[in-house]
């Protein structure tokens, strides 16, 4: 098992009267740049697109729907890597929130969103500083056209504080369960550039295939994540097959999640599940083992009387990803993480599917 190194607050405004509402709906606003490269080797064309978009859209999602009534020109994001989908498709969010995980430094940017802000010479991008809790105020500042959420936690308490900034672009189902597909369906399609979200969703399926070609052993092998804790072995904390990091291993790389564990879940929308150390069984038809820690946590699994039975763990093919690293962060992808990092996550799937013939 290889070590891996890398990788609201309260509401100041009573959220505006209705004279409040309708002064800040009749500013003028700037217009985001939208450079003619998207970053992606695509050229957008927002008017072309504008005159090919039916308004007002609508977008059902899972506290109803949002009607978006014409072209948005000022994006707003929050939560986990909204972002990444409008920057990847070209144009420069008004605001998004600061990521709260797998970041290096005290910038609020993972590197591949960084490395899509510096393409697109976007020089001061405006952080919403919100990791404790949605910035409500410093949304509404921003002057949003459109709020999007679309793979986020956000609450019916949150949704409806938002919508009275802007139209909302929430997730389809569940919290936490949008698949990076559904991320720039609901996104490009919000933002008018129906067209273009297609295509960038073709150019990561494209780049997806070409890499996983060089991976022949990876397709059909059994996986489960789970999550150990050294100081707590009586329990393990497994993503489900909806969570979108187990999602990725199966609809994009082939591989199967055990149908022992299917069997123990009883929420198909829940994204997590506990087992206790007793049912370590489960995991027994899992070929490799996914998680979060390092050797010393891989080393104490080992050595428990119970966890250290399991198959993957007894032979070795098991990876964990370094806690609070921008690979760790990748595990939840969208275009731009599968994009920075499919490379080094593929050659470690297939390190520790190669423990399957030692």
């Amino acid at each position: 098992m290889k070590k891996l190194n890398t990788r609201a607050g309260s509401l100041k405004l009573a959220l505006f009267s209705t004279t409040m509402l309708l002064a800040l709906a009749a500013c003028s606003s700037d217009n985001a740049d939208t450079p003619e490269d998207n970053g992606t080797g695509n050229t957008s064309e927002p008017d072309t697109q504008e005159e090919e978009t039916d308004y007002p859209i609508v977008i059902e999602h899972a506290f109803g729907e949002s009607v978006i009534e014409e072209k948005p020109e000022r994006v707003a994001t929050v939560q986990w890597g909204n972002q990444d989908v409008v920057l990847a498709l070209g144009v420069e969010p008004v605001g998004f929130s600061a990521a709260n995980f797998g970041v290096q430094d005290d910038s609020g940017l993972l590197p591949w969103t960084a490395e899509q802000i510096d393409e697109l010479g976007i020089e001061d991008p405006n952080i919403y500083q919100d990791t404790d809790g949605l910035d409500f105020e410093a949304i509404s500042d921003s002057q949003p056209d459109v709020i999007m959420a679309a793979y986020s936690g956000i609450t019916q308490e949150d949704y409806d504080l938002l919508s009275q900034i802007a139209p909302v672009v929430a997730y389809p189902t569940s919290a936490w369960t949008t698949t990076w597909r559904e991320q720039i369906e609901m996104i490009s399609t919000g933002m008018g550039m129906t067209t273009e979200g297609e295509q960038l969703i073709a150019d990561t399926e494209d780049e997806v295939a070409e890499k996983l070609s060089e991976h022949p052993e990876i397709e059909g092998k059994s996986v489960v994540w789970v999550n150990f804790s050294a100081t707590d072995m009586s329990g393990l904390h497994l993503y489900t097959p909806v969570d979108t990091r187990v999602k990725f291993l199966v609809d994009e790389l082939g591989m199967e999640y055990p149908q022992s564990v299917m069997n123990a879940i009883e929420d198909d929308t829940a994204y997590s599940l506990s087992l206790s150390a007793e049912n370590a069984d489960l995991l027994n038809d899992a070929d490799i083992i996914i998680g979060y820690g390092d050797d010393e946590l891989y080393e104490a699994v080992q050595a428990d009387s119970r966890l250290g039975q399991i198959p993957a763990i007894e032979r070795g093919s098991v990876f964990f990803i370094g806690n609070s690293t921008p690979l760790a962060a990748s595990g939840t992808p969208t275009s731009l993480s599968i994009s920075y990092t499919i490379d080094e996550y593929l050659d470690l799937i297939g390190e520790a599917v190669s423990q399957l013939d030692e």
